[in-house]
């Protein structure tokens, strides 16, 4: 077996990686994704080489229809329907060991070493930032050298190079340290504000910062002789119109809600039609199986739809699965699907203000933003070390404010997915990553 580092630059396009000192020294090509081009969507397909009506993860966020709940994020490394890479591996050659630093699935995933965020949650309501590793001694060993994670640079207001910076270091020290044939690593933080600023963002500091962490990880390599496979998840285009699909919806009788005293909350068992957005694409999900054409017509109508499809149709798009919705949405260029349901700010509920990933019915780029400046951020956080009951208000309801997106196919194959190595990969699509590192360990 040869050791390989897979590092996911998520992001990085065959026209960024031009930008990169290091990184672009490596030969590169463009890589076809997978529908919808989203992080949880794009990682299955390349662990799995399956496409979603395959692996069964049709996005980061869907309606689990047994529970009446939208769950988003969740990490469940047995969500994956088919064999992920280092499953394959190890089966190939018992001696197999792998390293998994931020990917996703990572929960029960069964690799040697591994590491990911996972807050503390108490039963007051508070939540405490820690990381999750396995073997557990594992965080104690990285805090101690690298100090806590920053996870407010994961992701919210804060959220930037911190976090790709403290997660390739933590790879570059695992890989040194525990000498794992597979190592996957992930550099999240050229996306934040691509996402924010779009066209405006400074891109090439941008890229100048994520070379920089991967060039720690690219060193380790070198010092192990790890062979080295780059690939990001999807390409950035600018955005300047949100749809609100939900709001839609309501005003036309199909989405209900539940009044209380903390705003306005979904219903998803009373409600006859509601939408799961997820950045340029939305899973619109229909209670009745007579109601599916009406809510297809009425949803294609609105400004800023570019495609409404159903049935047959999602095998063409790679999606048809039991968990995706009886309508499923792709955004116009330039648009954008945003979760809001309700018809005033005053009726928000609660979560809306405040970062808050797993309460909300669906994605929201939002929280990328602060809202209120940052003493009022300051004030909350003293709230809560002196003990007192908070709630953060960091997030801003205007959704317009967001100029980037991702989601849809790449209209260039430019501005799409990126795979690169010391040497030309073999790989054209997402679904040919797993067998291509199965031949680089393997031969």
């Amino acid at each position: 077996m040869r050791p390989l580092v897979i590092i996911n630059v998520v992001g990085l396009t065959p026209r960024l990686i031009r930008l990169a000192p290091r990184l672009g020294k490596l030969a590169a090509r463009p890589m076809a994704g997978v529908f919808p081009a989203v992080t949880m969507t794009a990682q299955a397909s390349m662990l799995t080489g399956l496409p979603p009506s395959g692996h069964g993860v049709v996005g980061n966020s869907w309606y689990w229809r047994s529970l009446g709940e939208v769950r988003n994020w969740v990490q469940s490394n047995a969500l994956l329907q088919g064999e992920p890479l280092y499953r394959a591996a190890k089966r190939r050659d018992a001696a197999f060991t792998c390293a998994k630093m931020f990917w996703w699935f990572n929960q029960g995933s069964g690799c040697d070493w591994s590491c990911t965020p996972k807050p503390h949650y108490g039963s007051d309501g508070s939540k405490e930032f820690d990381i999750l590793t396995e073997p557990p001694e594992l965080a104690a060993e990285l805090k101690a050298s690298l100090g806590d994670f920053p996870f407010a640079s994961f992701w919210g207001p804060m959220a930037g190079r911190p976090s790709s910076d403290w997660i390739a270091r933590a790879t570059a020290r695992v890989m040194r340290d525990k000498r794992p044939t597979l190592t996957l690593c992930y550099l999240p933080h050229l996306d934040y504000d691509l996402q924010r600023f779009g066209a405006k963002a400074d891109v090439e500091r941008l890229v100048r910062e994520v070379d920089a962490c991967a060039a720690r990880v690219l060193d380790a390599a070198d010092e192990t002789g790890a062979q080295v496979l780059v690939v990001s998840e999807y390409g950035i285009t600018p955005v300047s119109r949100p749809v609100y699909i939900n709001r839609e919806l309501r005003k036309a009788g199909m989405l209900r809600v539940r009044k209380g005293p903390f705003g306005e909350m979904l219903d998803v068992h009373e409600s006859r039609a509601f939408a799961v957005c997820d950045h340029q694409a939305a899973h619109v999900y229909v209670r009745e199986a007579a109601d599916v054409e009406a809510v297809r017509a009425l949803v294609a109508a609105l400004p800023g739809v570019g495609r409404a499809a159903v049935g047959a149709e999602l095998a063409g798009l790679g999606i048809a699965h039991a968990k995706a919705g009886d309508v499923v949405l792709l955004s116009e260029r330039g648009a954008w699907f945003a979760y809001p349901y309700w018809l005033d700010d005053a009726n928000a509920p609660d979560f809306a203000r405040s970062v808050d990933i797993h309460r909300k019915p669906g994605y929201d780029p939002c929280e990328l933003f602060l809202a209120g400046g940052r003493l009022g951020l300051g004030l909350t956080l003293l709230r809560k070390k002196l003990g007192f009951r908070y709630r953060f208000k960091s997030c801003p309801l205007d959704a317009s404010i967001v100029k980037g997106s991702h989601g849809l196919p790449a209209a260039d194959p430019e501005d799409g997915p990126i795979v690169a190595g010391r040497e030309l990969p073999e790989a054209a699509s997402m679904m040919e990553v797993k067998d291509l590192a199965l031949r680089m360990m393997f031969g």
